[in-house]
């Protein structure tokens, strides 16, 4: 032991000179972080896109060819009858004579918020604000010819139209905690990433929407403590595995005659979940539906007057279906695409509107990762996959017609993309592990048109704050399977001495974490503090296929801990790392699978750091557990096998427990029990809480206070 603390304060004052020019705080602070480009809006036609200044009064329309402004739509000094300095987000209606800016927003969820919103008519140069009613809005829907606007306020739709200056309330059944229309719930905005379900129709004279029922979900509370004498109570629907989940319908609100009606399915159909609806270029409404198990998934097109819903397109699977791919559905004329894991990889496929498969679009041993843009005009498709890497990401074009492909990103590395509507010009995001992002403006063939943000300053930074590089390696998993890893040295790196290891991991399905891309984060800071730092992909995480990717399914926990316990075995041979000095951590999953690690290894680890952890599946939300382990009814085996609630008395090196009090995604409940299961296994260890922060516990000041926890907490031997 006073061997190693001695060699460890050695490294320490041999790398002193390189830790004095990378500070921690200016890590947490965002001093390393790449500059992006404001977001970009594109106008109908694809020739302009809408971008706001840095300050966020205006909103300016650019020319994708010059690049050169051509006009200031919106100006908040200028605009008649304006009262706000500044706007935080906008939104342009297709037509875009109108937009729609916010002010004073309110998160509600991780991604949801409500909001004061204003439509500026840009003809008139007028601002007006949107409704009179005191209740903030959320979830705003322009109509198709932008001359109505459909938004949810307490849980009920109102409907704004412009050219007569009237609002009508929609829907009156909304209450919190009971129904919510147009707006979602709380498990499919974390689990489907979805905050609105309204569409309408291509000729505005529907709207289409659905219903939540979420009355008989049983609910969750914490406290919020914030100095008060006594603390609040923040209560919430919250469907944990195996409970009731929202009842879903899907509704039609005739404009003309302002009726309500239900869409109905054919017979003997039934479904637990509506992800995604949208209106196709046939007036007939997609309606996309899942059951529980998440393995059957089916696309109706429903006819929004007669009602009749006929089925387009199924697909089953024997594990789950990735609920990305609804995402993958583009109408292009009489035809639609869609991703499929059908071929054992994720790839593009090409139906009719009757649901008949044309023709497969992509094909080999590589997933495609999303379907960026359609365009009808030169039928293709852009997209993006992992062909060249699973650590990498290209940009492609896929001629619908020839079937033949291009190739359009032209360095190796992470890219990403965003198209005009037109398909002719695209922004791509490129970045590897060594350098910033550059972000480009492109044609549709790939040709760089100019740069955008070239982020050389943050490359020249870099250059001389002693920034350790990550080195791509392979290592064997438990089973023998080659897993992709990254591992960081010092930069005075010395083979004959021994480092002390941590081991970063998520491991969550479908997750990357060894990825040729660049980010400096506080383990950088903690290599120059004389560590060794790796990063190990195990199995279930993604972009190397289905089954690599669902291997874990019904019994989480297993391989990825499995996984890396046999990382760390590997490295432990190493020459020049201690094997006595070995630590894991993670955050949410990644915190579950540090618990998972140290319980089901002796020895192997001297510690290990689990923020946010989950410590028995029986306290997460079903959608998400579900769609990986079934309920705890179907498989009660794989809930107990992957609890570290029932492995605490297995627990092996010393732990420090960290979570924020008031995580509204993974509850304190779950540290709260397992510290009790510590507790009565007689195992020690540490726990440190962030009262009143939530899940991804935010803020300069506290990632600073949590990593230097964790420093000190490693440092101590």
């Amino acid at each position: 032991m006073k061997k190693a603390c001695f060699l460890l304060i050695a490294v320490t004052i041999a790398v002193a000179s390189f830790a004095q020019s990378l500070n921690l705080k200016d890590i947490t602070s965002g001093v390393y972080r790449p500059k992006g480009v404001p977001a970009t809006v594109s106008s109908a036609d694809g020739e302009f896109y809408y971008q706001p200044n840095t300050e966020q009064t205006q909103i300016i329309k650019y020319s994708y060819k010059t690049g050169q402004p051509v006009a200031t739509v919106f100006d908040v000094s200028t605009a008649r009858d304006c009262n706000i300095s500044k706007f935080e987000g906008y939104l342009m209606s297709p037509d875009e004579n109108r937009l729609l800016v916010y002010t004073s927003s309110e998160p509600i969820y991780r991604r949801s918020f409500k909001a004061d919103y204003y439509y500026f008519d840009i003809r008139r140069n007028l601002i007006k604000k949107l409704t009179e009613n005191k209740s903030k809005q959320q979830s705003p829907v322009f109509s198709r010819d932008g001359r109505m606007l459909a938004y949810v306020t307490d849980n009920n739709i109102w409907l704004a139209k412009f050219d007569y200056g009237t609002e009508s309330q929609i829907t009156k059944d909304g209450a919190f905690g009971k129904i919510i229309n147009g707006a979602t719930d709380w498990a499919y905005e974390e689990e489907f990433t979805v905050t609105e379900l309204m569409d309408f129709s291509p000729d505005n004279k529907l709207l289409a929407f659905v219903k939540f029922d979420e009355t008989n979900v049983p609910e969750f509370s914490f406290q919020n403590f914030k100095h008060q004498l006594y603390p609040t109570l923040q209560s919430f629907k919250y469907p944990k595995a195996g409970e009731a989940n929202s009842k879903v319908s899907c509704n039609v609100f005739d404009i003309e005659s302002k009726t309500i009606r239900d869409i109905k399915f054919p017979a003997n159909t039934s479904f637990e979940y509506i992800p995604k609806i949208v209106f196709a270029p046939n007036s007939q409404l997609a309606v996309l539906t899942l059951n529980r198990e998440q393995n059957d998934f089916n696309m109706y097109f429903s006819d929004p007057r007669s009602l009749i819903s006929k089925l387009i397109l199924r697909e089953q699977n024997d594990r789950y279906i990735n609920f990305d791919f609804f995402n993958s559905i583009h109408f292009i004329g009489d035809q639609f695409t869609y991703i499929s894991e059908k071929s054992g990889y994720s790839h593009i496929y090409l139906y009719s509107m009757a649901g008949v498969q044309q023709k497969q679009l992509t094909s080999g041993n590589y997933d495609v990762t999303g379907i960026l843009a359609c365009d009808p005009v030169s039928k293709s498709v852009f997209y993006e996959a992992a062909e060249d890497s699973p650590l990498q990401r290209g940009i492609y074009k896929v001629d619908l017609v020839k079937g033949t492909k291009t190739k359009l990103s032209a360095k190796a590395g992470y890219n990403t993309a965003i198209f005009s509507s037109n398909g002719k010009y695209y922004i791509n995001n490129w970045s590897n592990t060594n350098t910033p992002n550059l972000i480009t403006l492109n044609d549709a063939s790939g040709k760089e048109l100019r740069v955008l943000e070239d982020n050389k300053a943050l490359q020249n930074k870099v250059a001389s704050a002693g920034i350790p590089k990550k080195e791509f390696i392979t290592v064997q998993g438990a089973d023998g399977s080659n897993l992709n890893a990254w591992i960081m040295k010092p930069l005075n790196f010395n083979p004959s001495q021994q480092y002390p290891l941590l081991m970063v991991q998520y491991s969550g399905p479908d997750s990357q974490e060894v990825l040729d891309r660049f980010n400096i984060d506080w383990v950088h800071y903690l290599v120059n503090q004389g560590y060794i730092v790796a990063s190990v992909d195990g199995r279930g995480t993604g972009a190397r296929g289905q089954e690599f990717r669902k291997c874990t399914y019904m019994n989480l926990g297993i391989k990825e801990s499995d996984d890396q316990i046999a990382a760390a075995k590997y490295f432990a041979t190493l020459s020049y790392i201690n094997p006595s000095d070995i630590s894991i951590w993670g955050w949410s999953y990644g915190g579950y699978n540090v618990l998972m690690s140290l319980s089901r290894s002796q020895g192997v680890f001297r510690s290990g750091v689990a923020i946010a952890p989950v410590t028995d599946y029986r306290y997460y939300d079903s959608v998400y557990t579900e769609r990986y382990m079934r309920t705890p009814q179907q498989n009660e085996a794989g809930y107990a096998n992957g609890s570290p609630i029932n492995l605490a008395s297995s627990l092996s090196g010393k732990l420090l427990l960290i979570h924020g009090t008031a995580d509204d995604n993974v509850h304190f409940q779950n540290t709260v029990d397992y510290t009790s299961s510590l507790i009565k296994a007689g195992k020690q260890f540490d726990l440190f809480v962030f009262p009143d922060l939530n899940h991804s516990i935010l803020g300069s000041d506290n990632r600073t206070y949590l990593y230097t926890k964790i420093i000190h907490f490693l440092n101590q031997k």
